[in-house]
């Protein structure tokens, strides 16, 4: 049953991914500051990411992911490790 659910989670992150790939099309999406923003699902779940732009065209750099009941430590941590990213 545990395998089911990863399984659902993991296409539902693949399938935004592919969105945000294939047409620029973030979704629910919401700026948090600092340069990191999160993708958010209905059911709680957070991806928090950052963006840049390289010669190529724009860059989604994927943090770290989380869900709403962590969301404060998670915030904290993606800014953190963005940071360390940015040296």
């Amino acid at each position: 049953m545990a395998i089911a659910r990863n399984h659902e989670k993991s296409c539902a992150i693949e399938d935004r991914l592919s969105r945000i790939r294939d047409y620029g099309h973030f979704g629910t999406a919401k700026n948090l500051g600092d340069g990191i923003a999160e993708l958010k699902w209905a059911n709680g779940r957070r991806v928090y990411f950052a963006t840049s732009f390289d010669t190529d065209g724009q860059l989604v750099i994927i943090i770290l992911g989380g869900n709403k009941n962590g969301q404060s430590k998670d915030i904290a941590k993606a800014k953190k490790i963005l940071s360390k990213y940015q040296e």
